[in-house]
């Protein structure tokens, strides 16, 4: 489990393999030593399994594996060398829940329909950005106002909805420290919905 908290931005060094299987290194910072191998870290979103670490003079490199399934559901086929990814650790008991329950399992992909800057304050700060995205029915209808929602592994805050149109907020600081600074209008980023609206529509359902 995961909290939608970046801790660290990754960056791919080395992919190997083709559309059934591939194993990708990706240099971080974190501590090579505390991590252990079948250790699960959330990478843009995807719950990939530690094969391999060793420590680097600035961090360490791990290595993960994807297969066919993950490769043709999310945007892990196109990782190439250079492609930077938000990551994050597996929560451990005590761990301070700062996002919202994340699974590591993403749902689809929804696509980014326009990046809008909200002028700064006389703060200097930098300027917060709005995202409108689009979401893939029937994925959409699991997405509400003041929700939460997993984008590329970042736990968001829905602030609009309209049809499968909603609008996510991301002040300077989340710019900064995940690779949301980067995102541009056409780019498409992983969807994982809220765990409990999941169960909420499921019982409903059943009922």
């Amino acid at each position: 489990m995961f909290t939608g908290i970046v801790s660290d931005i990754g960056t791919i060094l080395d992919v190997e393999g083709g559309d059934n299987l591939r194993r990708l290194r990706i240099g971080c910072g974190y501590d090579a030593q505390s991590i252990l191998l079948g250790a699960s870290i959330a990478c843009s979103g995807i719950c990939l399994t530690v094969i391999a670490r060793a420590p680097t003079e600035h961090g360490c490199w791990f290595e993960v594996e994807a297969a066919a399934e993950t490769l043709r559901l999310t945007q892990a086929g196109h990782w190439r060398p250079g492609t930077r990814l938000n990551l994050e650790r597996a929560l451990k008991m005590g761990d301070e829940l700062g996002g919202h329950l994340v699974t590591g399992h993403v749902d689809g992909l929804a696509r980014i329909m326009q990046r809008e800057a909200i002028a700064p304050d006389a703060t200097g700060w930098g300027a917060t950005a709005r995202f409108l995205l689009h979401a893939p029915a029937p994925l959409h209808r699991f997405i509400a106002p003041k929700g939460s929602v997993t984008l590329d592994g970042t736990s968001l805050t829905v602030n609009h909805v309209e049809g499968q149109a909603f609008s996510v907020l991301l002040i300077p600081h989340s710019l900064q420290v995940t690779t949301w600074g980067e995102r541009q209008a056409g780019d498409d980023v992983h969807l994982e919905i809220d765990l409990m609206a999941r169960y909420a529509a499921r019982l409903a359902q059943t009922a």
